[in-house]
């Protein structure tokens, strides 16, 4: 497994990211309120919370959020968008997967990640997961679908050629490269302590702006201001343009995925 460092993928992208990506649909926090019986009394933990993206709406369904990312950048973010809203039960704290066993959390009815477990070892985190818990509780993996699960929008390949010209053909991630790994995440977790498992999916289109799209690119840690370097403004310049001339009227149609993947114990 290729190691990356937080300061490689993420520093760069958590504006873009707390301006730019979508979030998940609320059904998917309607469901975990039904399934669980949320009264506003339970503790959670987001690990890799990134800006916040599952933890600000689900602390308004729950008692407290523990929001563990490795990038300071990030949880700044977070912070920033957490007083804006009026949120004050979410306690942010630097960290991830290794680090749990030392950061002596109080255990959790529930724990979610938001296309973040890819990044992690999967099996020795849900060891983990397991002592912190409690015994009716579950994981929760948010994400987008597995890569091919839905028709891409037509204008991401004039995206994907631009950032070809500039990057090179393979995902970058940080000074490296990334696969995407081959096993599912339920194969995983069905031989984890959180084997019995529920997938759920809500399919929703989003209309962006020309400018929202761009702002996207820049959230991802493979198109990274970092990534780009000093060559940013010129990809942002050729993006731009390729674009226009694909969309002269400015707007971009996507059908967007949240699957929810809910994992208990037997």
């Amino acid at each position: 497994m290729t190691s990356y460092t937080p300061d490689e993928l993420f520093a760069s992208t958590a504006p873009y990211y707390a301006r730019y990506r979508p979030g998940y649909d609320p059904a998917f926090y309607g469901t975990l309120a039904e399934r669980f019986a949320l009264s506003g009394t339970e503790r959670v933990l987001d690990l890799g919370t990134g800006t916040g993206v599952i933890a600000l709406p689900l602390a308004r369904l729950v008692g407290h959020v523990t929001a563990i990312d490795p990038e300071p950048g990030m949880l700044e973010e977070g912070r920033k968008l957490a007083a804006e809203q009026g949120i004050t039960n979410i306690d942010w704290r630097r960290g991830d997967s290794t680090t749990l066993p030392a950061m002596h959390l109080d255990p959790v009815l529930l724990t979610v990640m938001g296309a973040a477990f890819h990044w992690m070892d999967r099996d020795q985190a849900l060891r983990e997961l397991d002592q912190l818990i409690e015994p009716d509780g579950a994981v929760v993996l948010a994400s987008g679908g597995a890569p091919g699960d839905i028709e891409p929008a037509p204008w991401l390949q004039v995206i994907a050629d631009v950032r070809t010209r500039y990057l090179g053909p393979q995902r970058r991630a940080g000074s490296s490269t990334y696969t995407h790994p081959t096993e599912r995440h339920q194969d995983v977790l069905a031989r984890s302590p959180f084997s019995d498992i529920d997938t759920i999916s809500w399919d929703r289109t989003l209309t962006r702006t020309l400018d929202e799209v761009i702002g996207l690119q820049f959230s991802y840690s493979y198109s990274s201001p970092a990534q780009l370097g000093d060559r940013k403004d010129a990809f942002e310049h050729d993006l731009r343009q390729a674009l226009t001339d694909f969309a002269p009227a400015g707007t971009f149609d996507e059908v967007v995925r949240t699957e929810a993947i809910i994992a208990g114990r037997p």
